[in-house]
């Protein structure tokens, strides 16, 4: 039986670590201290009896029961807002136009598309998951009515806002050639991360050719795992089984911070707010202001 001192403030925050892998950022976007989060890990281990979390060189990982733990985790809390949702639900239906930045559609923002079905079946999404300069496009032209991307592609107030940190990845046993130019693994052009990951070379000197385009976060995944070259990854697509960090000491620039909005006109129907109150607790703590 579960303990009742495993509350959803308690879960929400164990999931939260598991997504970004740093205590210290978590605690940085929730307005705790990180010995308070840390202590909050461990009284959570302790009602378990389990270790869920080891450290590593990138961060706090987690063990085999972590994530044995972090899949009923995000499943009751999912449960939980599908119940808040369906009791607030008046009978709301139509449709919605969502931009999704393809570089930042991780699971959680899939599962929050599961969840807004769930708790409204008469709304008809329609995704667009495309590059951030695509959906820029697309929103001056009016054509989306809520929108995740780069503040950087946008002249507007984003709803909220929150960091994404890039880190420079390879395979495990990936070998840097000192004496070669670096073989990158990006996003087709035009692309914000393609465009920062060359600049960031240039500005250290490092020479770099392109060694594979591709349009989707999968394709960048396979090229690295199969050692084509190195690539920028949020921490939550990097796949440590077959994925390693590089440090600075190797001659790469700092890991590189892109700045991400949720998006929605000030005019909006009840339906695109019942998809903003769904999406807005699956995003990292936001750093700008929420709606009412």
């Amino acid at each position: 039986m579960i303990s009742e001192q495993i509350g959803l403030d308690l879960l929400r925050s164990y999931v939260a670590v598991c997504r970004q892998r740093s205590l210290s950022r978590v605690a940085a976007q929730t307005g705790r201290t990180q010995s308070s989060l840390s202590m909050q890990m461990r009284r959570l281990e302790g009602l378990l009896e389990r270790q869920l979390f080891q450290r590593t060189g990138r961060g706090v990982v987690p063990t085999a029961d972590g994530e044995l733990f972090l899949g009923y985790a995000t499943r009751i809390l999912a449960l939980g807002d599908e119940a808040v949702a369906r009791l607030r639900q008046t009978d709301i239906g139509g449709g919605v136009r969502i931009g999704l930045a393809e570089e930042v559609t991780t699971a959680a923002l899939s599962a929050a598309l599961g969840r807004l079905h769930r708790a409204y079946p008469d709304i008809s999404l329609d995704a667009v998951v495309e590059h951030s300069v695509s959906l820029g496009q697309l929103w001056s032209e009016d054509g989306l009515d809520i929108m995740i991307a780069p503040t950087s592609v946008v002249v507007a107030d984003a709803l909220t806002t929150w960091n994404v940190e890039l880190q420079w990845v390879c395979a495990l046993d990936y070998v840097l050639d000192q004496e070669r130019p670096l073989d990158l693994v990006a996003f087709a052009a035009p692309c914000l991360w393609r465009r920062r990951m060359i600049e960031a070379l240039v500005d250290a000197g490092q020479e770099h050719r392109i060694a594979l385009s591709s349009q989707s976060v999968t394709g960048l995944q396979a090229a690295i795992e199969n050692g084509l070259g190195i690539g920028l990854l949020p921490p939550e697509s990097v796949r440590t089984a077959s994925m390693r960090v590089l440090k600075t000491s190797v001659g790469l620039p700092q890991p590189l911070t892109v700045q991400y909005g949720l998006y929605a006109h000030d005019r909006r129907t009840q339906v695109v707010d019942a998809a903003i109150d769904v999406l807005l607790k699956d995003l990292p703590a936001a750093s700008g202001p929420r709606p009412a």
